[in-house]
């Protein structure tokens, strides 16, 4: 399954590069956030297409296609730290934006799950993202009630 993921990736970004592993792992980590509450809502799954598309410069259907071969990657996988391991050397601004990426796609369906905050409480861990960077990124996602 990750070999679709790098034949996808491999056409837009050199495999070679530090970029490719990384835009994978990305892929997979909002990928496990619309599955972290065992449902994966339409919104949540638009809400990854559009990150995609920003993240990676890539058109809908692209990002579409990624984002169904990330879902197989992350129903296959044992643990997020799978794709955490991947994203060490990503800087610290970089690493709260996975972060704050996470929140957007957790709050995309209007609700937010305790298992989708637990999951992206741990992966805040495992990229060491203090926890006030956590909280911050959480409150600049939060829908105006």
């Amino acid at each position: 399954m990750i070999a679709k993921i790098k034949q996808f990736l491999n056409s837009m970004i050199p495999p070679d590069s530090p970029e490719f592993d990384k835009s994978l792992a990305i892929v997979c980590l909002l990928c496990e956030v619309c599955v972290a509450d065992h449902q994966s809502a339409s919104e949540e799954e638009t809400a990854v297409v559009h990150t995609l598309q920003k993240l990676l410069n890539i058109d809908a259907n692209n990002a579409s296609r990624l984002l169904q071969e990330g879902m197989k990657e992350v129903s296959a996988s044992n643990s997020v730290f799978d794709f955490t391991s991947q994203l060490g050397e990503l800087d610290s601004d970089a690493r709260i934006d996975v972060i704050k990426a996470m929140w957007e796609i957790a709050y995309a369906d209007g609700h937010l799950d305790e298992m989708e905050e637990a999951l992206i409480r741990k992966v805040a861990s495992l990229l060491y993202v203090n926890h006030s960077d956590f909280i911050k990124t959480k409150l600049s996602v939060v829908p105006a009630h």
